[in-house]
């Protein structure tokens, strides 16, 4: 009787986390069951087996992927953990996030390695920040800066100069991309910040399908970028976690997960 009780719980508790999860995304349970069989898990919880990165700043502790920064390991440079696996196109990664006050850290995607350093990445980020005055912005890596700041929905328009940095810096102004134009707003930063959890876990979903780019913690859209800068945009690349230069900071992530949206 126990044992048959054991087995009633556990498909109960398959059930409510399918529920919650289908909250979350905004799907019934059924929808979620085939949607989280297509997601492929990238890190198995237990080593860096498929990703790089510097093991000053970057290891695995009870299950989770740690980015640390200590007093003893400032950063002249922002730092990434790369995986190795693939450079998606089209996909949506899901992950659960957590990060000290003083953090400041992103999810790469559609990225290069930057000026052939092992460890540098140039392209999209979803920011995330202790403090929660960028979580969810698209600012792209050693590239065009901000492109949607939180709350944002954006386009990009077409800018048709070379594509070099000291072009690129050209068109931006205090850390902004100037050729975008802002097609409404989500809801207001302190309204979008309240639904972020403070050092504890928090969902994160970034959703990349040709140019369109969504940004999506705990269930809410942060950011959207609908971006037509042919010339300067990216299709596909590398998938990489940060930790950034400042002050000693700790970030972790944990069940990080792919779809591939391309069949």
């Amino acid at each position: 009787m126990g044992k048959h009780k054991n087995v009633i719980n556990s498909a109960a508790y398959s059930s409510l986390l399918l529920m919650i999860w289908g909250l979350v995304l905004g799907c019934t349970s059924s929808e979620l069951d085939q949607r989280q069989r297509s997601f492929v898990k990238i890190f198995d919880g237990r080593s860096l087996d498929g990703w790089k990165g510097d093991s000053t700043y970057w290891r695995v502790e009870n299950g989770n992927l740690v980015g640390e920064v200590t007093p003893e390991t400032i950063l002249e440079a922002n730092s990434f953990v790369i995986w190795q696996g693939g450079q998606p196109e089209d996909f949506e990664l899901m992950l659960e996030y957590r990060i000290s006050e003083s953090g400041n850290s992103g999810v790469n995607y559609r990225s290069n390695y930057f000026n052939d350093k092992p460890f540098a990445l140039q392209g999209y980020q979803c920011d995330i920040d202790g403090k929660k005055r960028y979580v969810g912005q698209n600012y792209e890596e050693k590239k065009r800066t901000t492109l949607a700041y939180m709350g944002e929905k954006v386009k990009i328009g077409n800018w048709n100069k070379p594509d070099s940095t000291q072009n690129l810096r050209s068109n931006v102004t205090k850390n902004c991309w100037q050729t975008r134009q802002v097609l409404s707003k989500v809801l207001a930063p302190d309204s979008l910040k309240s639904l972020i959890k403070d050092n504890d876990w928090n969902t994160l979903r970034i959703f990349a399908k040709d140019n369109l780019l969504q940004h999506y913690v705990n269930g809410v859209l942060m950011s959207e970028v609908l971006d037509k800068d042919t010339l300067n945009r990216s299709t596909k690349g590398f998938i990489g976690m940060q930790v950034h230069v400042g002050p000693p900071m700790k970030v972790e992530f944990r069940n990080i997960s792919l779809k591939n949206l391309i069949d």
